[in-house]
């Protein structure tokens, strides 16, 4: 007889027997196992996401100056496979197609960057027409869809003759010349896009491209200089936001997007969830933290030293201009964190070899960010408007003989990353709305083509474009606007 039951079956019923539910009716058992959704706010705004340098390519249309990340890409050993954005997904001819997948999958919102090189092919001077015209043509498709429009204004691609003319982002001319880019783009579309977004990922493309030369513009600054260029981003948020209130329309509303450092209790006690809000105040002080507190922490200043970035109390005053909403990118925790008697109150936990990750090494499977990471951030900086402005995942998403993609592991990502998320909102956690990262799979940076983390899938010979089985997912957890059915 037992040689009838694996230990599988085993444990399980030992189980129940301890629940005391091994004699329970099968009707008993069949109303015990139903469940409500995890419902999300009956308002939450659903949408997805993209940048311009990852899918757009016409690289050299209609006017459109060289980006850094041209550069970049065409220079050798810096891209894993040799590619470049050039064509990319073609999105600049294909975009009435691309703006029919995210209707399919009833998305209400879409966040586009727009390509500062396209507007302004030099950084700076008379606004390129045909840039802003391509803008307008996506804008108004969108909006004939009932899509959503949510702009980013600098999604990496800085204009080249800004890199070469000032270093780029080591210079406030920069700052300056990223305020008027953003105020002659409120002027021409803030009577249809009422959502913008300033910077994208300082904490990536700062340290990555000026810091550790991985990133475009290439550069290993030391430390000093680079902490200047985290203050000249953040300077240039500022004045992009006083551009676009002093241009844009009344109601039109703007806010950073930002890979925040994700902090996360090892163990959720009272004691390691005030290290953890600690740790996210801190490891966050160099953008967010400025631009939400008006200044540099005492534990940024200390820590940077001789090496802290010069700034002019006028400076801090533009940085914080008054924002409606931030955007958190949230693929995985950064840190653990306990308590610590003394400074700086919190311990940084080692990450174990064995921690679990997608395809991209560095995207560790720790859906409890979702939770943690905005909750922790509304509590620190009092923030009244979050939109989870990426998430998603890498997935080796091969063709099946069928034809299909079946990315169940992206599901399985996605579905505990958003039960997390869902638990945020029905605490009171004031996440307004999620854009999945991403529509369709890109240019990935410098792993070039290899890595993707679309809901469709993109073929980069034909640039037909698939819907993956997570955009099923997707499209059923925005038709319920909940986690299960």
């Amino acid at each position: 007889m037992f040689k009838k039951f694996s230990r599988r079956h085993f444990a399980k019923l030992a189980g129940l027997s301890a629940l005391g539910v091994a004699t329970a009716k099968p009707e008993a058992n069949a109303a015990a196992a139903s469940y409500a959704p995890a419902s999300f706010p009956k308002d939450f705004l659903w949408g997805t996401a993209t940048s311009a340098y990852q899918i757009e390519g016409a690289v050299n249309e209609d006017g459109r100056g060289r980006s850094i990340w041209d550069t970049f890409s065409h220079t050798p050993g810096k891209v894993d496979d040799g590619s470049n954005g050039d064509r990319a997904n073609d999105h600049y001819h294909r975009y009435k197609e691309d703006v029919g997948l995210i209707a399919a999958l009833g998305a209400r919102a879409y966040r586009f960057s727009i390509a500062w090189p396209r507007i302004f092919p030099e950084g700076t001077g008379t606004p390129n027409a045909k840039g802003l015209d391509f803008y307008d043509r996506l804008v108004d498709e969108l909006l004939k869809k009932g899509i959503e429009p949510f702009a980013t204004l600098y999604h990496w691609d800085l204009p080249q003759a800004l890199q070469d003319k000032v270093g780029g982002w080591q210079s406030t001319e920069t700052s300056n010349a990223f305020g008027g880019y953003a105020g002659t783009i409120a002027k021409r579309l803030s009577d249809r896009v009422k959502n913008i977004f300033t910077v994208n990922e300082v904490g990536r493309f700062v340290d990555f491209g000026y810091g550790w030369a991985i990133d475009a513009p290439g550069l290993k600054l030391p430390p000093a200089k680079l902490n200047q260029v985290h203050h000249n981003v953040a300077l240039g948020h500022g004045l992009a936001v006083q551009a676009i209130r002093a241009q844009g329309r009344a109601g039109t509303r703007v806010g950073p997007a930002e890979n925040i450092t994700g902090c996360v209790p090892a163990i959720d006690t009272p004691e390691n969830i005030r290290a953890a809000e600690i740790a996210t105040r801190e490891f966050n002080a160099n953008f967010l933290g400025v631009v939400l507190e008006g200044k540099y922490t005492d534990g940024f200043l200390a820590y940077t030293g001789k090496d802290a970035p010069k700034f002019t109390a006028d400076e801090l005053k533009i940085i914080s201009s008054p924002i409606d909403f931030v955007g958190l990118n949230i693929y995985t925790p950064q840190y653990y964190v306990t308590a610590k008697d003394g400074a700086p109150g919190f311990n940084v936990l080692p990450m174990p070899s064995s921690f679990p990750h997608m395809l991209s090494d560095w995207l560790r499977v720790g859906p409890e960010a979702a939770y943690w990471v905005p909750r922790l951030a509304a509590k620190v900086w009092n923030l009244k408007n979050i939109y989870i402005s990426e998430n998603g995942t890498s997935s080796a998403d091969k063709l099946s003989a069928d034809g299909k993609v079946y990315d169940l592991d992206r599901i399985m990502y996605l579905r505990n990353y958003l039960t997390q998320l869902q638990r945020a909102t029905s605490e009171g956690v004031p996440v307004r709305g999620y854009f999945l990262w991403s529509l369709m799979d890109n240019f990935e940076w410098i792993h070039g083509y290899r890595e993707r983390f679309g809901v469709y899938h993109v073929d980069f010979d034909t640039l037909v474009r698939t819907p993956k089985l997570s955009a099923e997912f997707y499209r059923n957890v925005i038709a319920q606007n909940a986690i299960g059915a």
